[in-house]
């Protein structure tokens, strides 16, 4: 049978590597390179029977003659205008790892994106919001589709056979959909809606948790976990008389991963770490874990709220049996999170909540129950949020989660730089130098001012959003040695120029704490009780 020759569209994928000056005059090469190798395929007739193995491409015109042997001269001459085009693009290009942060992510078009990074704090002074560790801000694209679902399909989800209810069900059940896709699920059936990743680890902890814990069993933790992490393991182990252990420390602020694999033995039921800590930044091999875990028979769920907005995440290759996360922190609305757990888990776990929906059958004296996701959803769920949820996953899917996670590596290197040049600075977690794939956040304290009054200045200063605080991780700040700390986030929608307002504003509020009025360049533009508590 006749075989189509190999297409070179191969080569012309290359033109993405094109300089951004040269796009369109490089547009205007690729459509006439296309056009001629369509010309080409219908002029060729090589007989190839039986062979799957594609002819290597020709690199220049010259050799069209013996890459294609049976073409005709109209496929030749066609073939050769091709190649000759494709390699005057090429010619022209600039290798990917050479092009500004701004060619993979157009940061001023994507800005424009997010009404709320457009107002100022007050006249005169632009938001700077770096505290996206804590809650991201929202596309107008999600913003639109929560108002037009609210606006035209607004009604109960499975539960009514009229139009409305059609379309509220089906784009409730697209959203489930589409998360699953964003995180690789296999099935749809794994995502499980919840309010927020607390009462997903809070599921696991009340269905599976209560009927496998018991007294002896261990669960193994680490120091840096989130409260929503630590608290319903605590419950647990109190309910059940599991114990817990915790993985610590090294010096340089990441995860002992060897203390944390000595602990994990014949007694461990359940390890639970985050993916991404919201304070020190690191990056948790969850994937060895889950060979250590799984290797005793255990268990392990991951707490990916600071991964899944920030990088690729393959809920297939990570190897959890469980991963939670929350729609806030990665450009959704609020209210809802998920759970992804494996289906065969799930439907081995008894339901969480009582009541509609995750019912099968009802009668007076007993209940069966719904199939996943179904019976783990009780009652009216937030169907609306969940909608703008899987327009979130959409928006950070056509921008690219690859393009988003260099970006806020590019963002990080020079965050970190510019904190660590404060005078009597003290930064915590690895450096990026030390873990190049690090969070976009930095966690720090000044000496001689608390990270509560840095963050209040800066503020009223310069309008920049800092959390201060122990970031929902006490007992992480207390094997630091500290009660509290200030905390710089950042997202791919952040500039290197805020960061550099960022950080000028700290060196402003430093000396502005210290008493050093001669760097306190901003203090005349503080609100009048800010400024009479610092002269008191």
């Amino acid at each position: 049978p006749a075989v189509t020759p190999p297409s070179l569209a191969m080569v012309g994928r290359q033109s993405m590597l094109l300089d951004k000056a040269a796009t369109l005059s490089l547009g205007v090469l690729a459509s006439l390179c296309l056009m001629s190798l369509q010309a080409a395929k219908s002029a060729f007739a090589i007989q190839r029977p039986h062979c799957h193995t594609p002819r290597a491409l020709p690199s220049t015109a010259a050799d069209c003659p013996q890459a294609f042997p049976h073409a005709n001269s109209a496929g030749l001459a066609t073939a050769a205008a091709g190649v000759a085009l494709v390699t005057a693009a090429i010619a022209v290009r600039r290798p990917r790892r050479k092009l500004p942060c701004c060619f993979a992510l157009d940061v001023a078009r994507t800005r424009a994106d997010f009404p709320a990074l457009q107002q100022e704090v007050k006249p005169g002074v632009p938001l700077v919001y770096l505290d996206n560790a804590a809650t991201s801000q929202k596309p107008k694209q999600v913003l639109d589709e929560l108002h037009r679902f609210y606006s035209y399909d607004n009604s109960n989800v499975h539960r009514g056979m009229h139009t409305l209810s059609i379309r509220s069900t089906e784009a409730f059940e697209g959203a489930r959909a589409k998360v699953a896709k964003f995180v690789n699920a296999a099935d749809p059936k794994e995502i499980v809606f919840t309010r927020n990743a607390t009462e997903a680890i809070n599921l696991v902890a009340r269905t599976w948790g209560s009927a496998n814990m018991r007294s002896g069993d261990e669960i193994v933790l680490s120091v840096m976990e989130h409260h929503s992490n630590l608290v319903p393991w605590q419950l647990l182990a109190e309910a059940s008389g599991a114990t817990l252990k915790f993985a610590r420390l090294r010096p340089n602020g990441t995860l002992d991963l060897e203390q944390l694999e000595s602990l994990i033995g014949a007694k461990t039921k359940l390890v639970a770490v985050c993916h991404v800590s919201n304070v020190l930044g690191c990056v948790n091999p969850v994937g060895r874990i889950a060979e250590c875990a799984h290797a005793v028979g255990a268990k392990l769920l991951v707490d990916a709220c600071q991964s899944v907005p920030h990088m690729p995440v393959d809920v297939q290759n990570l190897g959890a049996d469980w991963l939670v996360a929350s729609s806030h922190k990665m450009c959704g609305p609020t209210g809802i999170g998920f759970l992804w757990g494996r289906a065969d888990i799930l439907r081995s776990s008894p339901p969480f909540l009582g009541g509609g929906e995750m019912i099968d059958e009802v009668t007076l004296e007993r209940s069966t129950y719904n199939d996943i996701p179904h019976r783990f959803e009780a009652g009216t769920p937030a169907f609306a949020e969940a909608v703008a949820l899987g327009a979130a996953c959409d928006y950070l899917s056509a921008l690219g989660m690859q393009d988003i996670a260099q970006r806020e590596h590019e963002l990080t290197e020079h965050l970190w730089k510019r904190v660590s040049e404060l005078p009597g600075v003290i930064l915590y977690g690895p450096t990026p130098a030390e873990e190049p794939n690090r969070a976009s956040l930095v966690c720090f304290n000044v000496e001689g001012c608390h990270a509560n009054d840095l963050a209040t200045l800066v503020d009223q200063d310069r309008g920049i959003a800092m959390r201060s605080g122990h970031h929902c991780t006490q007992p992480l700040h207390a094997e630091l040695g500290i009660s509290a700390s200030a905390r710089l986030s950042a997202y791919f929608y952040n500039t290197i120029e805020e960061i550099d307002s960022a950080v000028d504003a700290l060196e402003s509020a430093i000396a502005m704490a210290r008493g050093d009025s001669s760097g306190a360049d901003g203090a005349d533009g503080l609100d009048p009780a800010m400024a009479a508590a610092l002269n008191a």
